[in-house]
Order: C-alpha cells, then sequence, then structure tokens
C-alpha cells in the first residue's frame, strides 16, 4: 500500500506562523527616520512667532584668517530669529572702506527678519592701515562699541530670557543671543582690553548665548572662559590674487 506523503511535504516546505521575515535594508531606513527629531518629514516653513529658547546661555569665539567668521555668525543669528528667538548684531570696526559700497546686503536682509537687529559702531577705514583714519578716532569708536555691548548684556540680565521676547522689541530691553562682531580684532589690535572681553563673557546672564567674531591671532584669553572656539584657517583666497570685495559675497 502506497502512502502518499504529498502533503506532509508541503507542511514541512511551507514556512510556520511563527517563522518571523528578516528586516529589509528599506524597513532598516525606515525605522531610523522615524526616530529623528522630524520623523523623517521634510520641515515645512512656519509662520515665526515669539518664542524662548531651552538650550541657550553659551560663548562661542570664532577668530582665523579664513572668511567665513560674520557670516558663521549671522547664519545662526538668522537660525535663531527663524525660530523666534530675539538675536541683535553690534558690529565693531565696520565703519565702511572704500573697497565696498555704502549698502550692504546682510544690513538689507536683517532689516527684512523679524526678531533680529543691527547696529554699527565701526569707525570709517581699518585700523593700522593708511586709509586716512586715525589711530585715536578708532579707539573712542572701539570704546563706546564697548560700553555699547555692557548695556546690551546688562539688558539681558534684566530680562526673562526663559520667555519669549517680542520681536520688535528695543534689544536694550533683552536679547536670546548676542553677537559682538569683529570684538576679538578690536581686542587683538589694542582697542579694546581682552580682559575686559572675559569679563564681559563671565558677567552675561546664564541664558545669554554671546557670539564673539574677529581678530586673525588665536585669543588665548579665551580658553575656559568660551563654551566653543572655532578657528577658520584660510587654505587659499581670491583676495591674494588681487581681487576686491564682491557684492552679495564680503558685503
Amino acid at each position: 500500500m502506497t502512502t502518499d506523503n504529498t502533503d506532509a511535504i508541503d507542511d514541512a516546505a511551507a514556512p510556520s506562523d511563527e517563522t518571523t521575515a528578516e528586516p529589509t535594508e528599506s524597513d532598516d531606513r525606515a525605522a531610523n527616520r522615524a526616530r529623528t527629531p522630524g520623523g523623517g518629514v521634510a520641515p515645512e516653513p512656519e509662520p515665526i512667532e515669539p518664542a524662548a529658547p531651552e538650550e541657550f546661555g553659551l560663548v562661542q569665539a570664532w577668530w582665523g584668517d579664513g572668511k567665513g567668521k560674520t557670516t558663521a555668525a549671522m547664519g545662526m543669528g538668522f537660525r535663531a530669529a527663524g525660530h523666534g528667538y530675539r538675536v541683535h548684531m553690534l558690529q565693531f570696526m565696520k565703519g565702511g572702506a572704500d573697497s565696498v559700497e555704502g549698502v550692504r546686503g546682510e544690513y538689507n536682509a536683517i532689516a527684512a527678519m523679524p526678531g533680529f537687529s543691527y547696529e554699527n559702531a565701526g569707525h570709517y577705514g581699518w585700523h593700522g592701515l593708511l586709509d586716512g583714519s586715525g589711530d585715536d578716532e578708532h579707539a573712542a569708536k572701539a570704546e563706546a562699541a564697548f560700553e555699547r555691548a555692557e548695556a546690551l548684556v546688562a539688558g539681558a540680565a534684566d530680562a526673562d530670557l526663559t520667555d519669549p521676547l517680542p520681536l520688535d522689541d528695543d534689544p536694550d530691553e533683552g536679547v536670546h543671543m548676542l553677537i559682538l562682531d569683529e570684538v576679538l580684532y578690536a581686542a587683538d589690535r589694542g582697542l579694546v582690553d581682552p580682559e575686559d572681553v572675559v569679563a564681559l563673557a563671565e558677567s552675561k546672564s546664564e541664558n545669554l548665548e554671546l557670539v564673539l567674531t574677529g581678530s586673525h591671532d588665536e585669543p588665548d584669553y579665551l580658553d575656559g572662559v568660551a563654551d566653543l572656539i572655532t578657528n577658520v584657517r584660510k587654505e587659499a583666497h581670491p583676495f591674494d590674487a588681487g581681487h576686491r570685495a564682491r557684492r552679495g559675497t564680503e558685503y
């Protein structure tokens, strides 16, 4: 008598209900996307409303002989303002020069950005160059700019930076991020005392993000004071080939 084992063979070959399929590569990617803060969904622009940062309060220093220190600081400023945080930039030593036009793209962009404001406290020309500007005039401008920086830091100390701030409010009433552009150059040139820069950084309120830029020389005095120190190093620069400042890249 012949026994038909076809059903038994089929049962043995068929996967058990308890068998789990191996995850595919696409499954892994989907799982990784789901674990990202945005859940793998491409971000969409949202209206800018006043908000307060949860993790601000560090001191940043951007120095070096490469192009991009101010650009990086302003980029962070725009990013912060895009989240609804109040940002202000005070510029030292940038009053203008014969190599740039009077209108600068960054000023137009900042003026159009809610929550981002700026002021320029620099003297025309550049300290130490034969451009008709006097050293004493540069020193007076830098001193006034530093006093203004101290007032802005004091205003932030009086404000509750854990709360949203009005986007159109005077920066003296408090800001979440303060950018002191070229203050390290002013210190490097002896127009500002480096120890005063240290004292300013150490006196700031706990939740104020303070961003310092400038100087081709390393600001050693900020060791142990700044939480982030970035050296923007030059590998090549069009200025070395005789190019002047270009509209849309340098101003």
